[in-house]
């Protein structure tokens, strides 16, 4: 396992981390949790991801558990902040009074005395920033949270995150969290080069297009029993992509290209991903322990030109 330092921060991460929306605390069971976090630490993953509002919290108690036992200086855990917990009207968003009131009960959850990356899971638009950003800052001197990250700010919001906690002398940000696969890629334009520019760590989540990427999924055929694309929440937001007719065929062409490449679809996925200098690691998720093994396996491939021309061709 390869680790990569976080933007300009002295914390390093692996390469591959393993990430747990929709699987741990909800549809893997217990025994299955322990084994991939077991797995995952075995082959060096140190980056453990997780967020409140998984499983409503289920999954932050699932890992845990699974992590029980562990030296707390081998790994590194982050959690995030932001949606809405209930109706009620704090009870959401990145206020003052929402962020402390859930960075307690995620170190309840998560059995641990602190977080290290804590994020706003996305940005709050009823929130001034100066207030988000001055709530973090109390976090981190209390020692409650070594990092601030956020997920999925466009990058004027980044920028204004990063200005504001420079003019009032506030911790920095230290990471962002987007969605960057071969299929998605809009970060590339705007907030990837902002990212650098600032020293802001790159942690990318889906970066095997919730599973489109793995090689599991066939023009026209169902999902398989047991892939994310059958589960009642995964399979409506991958449903579109199942049926549209032009991402299929980018994945088949890349199929094709990993096949030439000598390697498995999603390995190649994940390399094509950790070829960016801006990219910290790759956050994946996994249901069975062989996944999160195959999963590392892509830390230190590095492609040749022609793999590369090749899978820009096909998308």
């Amino acid at each position: 396992m390869i680790y990569r330092r976080m933007g300009l921060t002295g914390l390093k991460l692996s390469e591959i981390a393993l990430g747990s929306w929709l699987t741990y605390g909800g549809a893997v069971g217990e025994e299955t949790t322990a084994a991939c976090v077991r797995t995952a630490l075995d082959h060096g993953i140190n980056y453990f991801d997780c967020a409140n509002i998984y499983s409503r919290g289920a999954a932050e108690e699932a890992l845990g558990r699974a992590l029980q036992g562990v030296p707390r200086a081998d790994y590194v855990l982050a959690t995030k902040v932001y949606r809405p917990q209930s109706d009620k009207p704090n009870d959401g968003g990145l206020s003052r009074k929402h962020i402390f009131d859930q960075v307690e009960k995620s170190l309840r959850r998560l059995r641990t005395d602190f977080i290290d990356i804590y994020y706003c899971h996305r940005y709050d638009t009823e929130t001034r920033l100066e207030e988000t950003l001055r709530a973090l800052d109390d976090l981190v001197t209390q020692g409650k949270v070594l990092y601030s990250g956020i997920s999925e700010w466009s990058a004027a919001q980044i920028a204004d995150g990063v200005h504001t906690a420079r003019a009032l002398n506030l911790d920095p940000i230290g990471v962002d969290q987007p969605e960057y696969s071969l299929l998605e890629r809009r970060v590339e334009a705007e907030v990837l080069p902002l990212c650098a520019r600032e020293g802001i760590g790159v942690d990318v989540y889906s970066p095997l297009a919730q599973g489109l990427l793995t090689g599991k999924y066939r023009a026209g055929a169902a999902a398989p029993e047991g892939s994310r694309g059958a589960h009642p929440q995964a399979g409506r937001m991958m449903e579109a992509s199942l049926h549209d007719e032009d991402t299929m065929r980018r994945v088949e062409a890349l199929r094709g290209v990993a096949a030439e490449a000598g390697i498995p679809l999603p390995r190649l996925a994940l390399a094509w991903i950790l070829r960016k200098p801006e990219v910290t690691c790759a956050i994946v998720g996994a249901s069975r322990p062989e996944q999160v093994a195959e999963n590392a396996a892509a830390s230190g491939v590095r492609l040749d030109e022609a793999t590369l021309a090749a899978i820009e061709a096909s998308l």
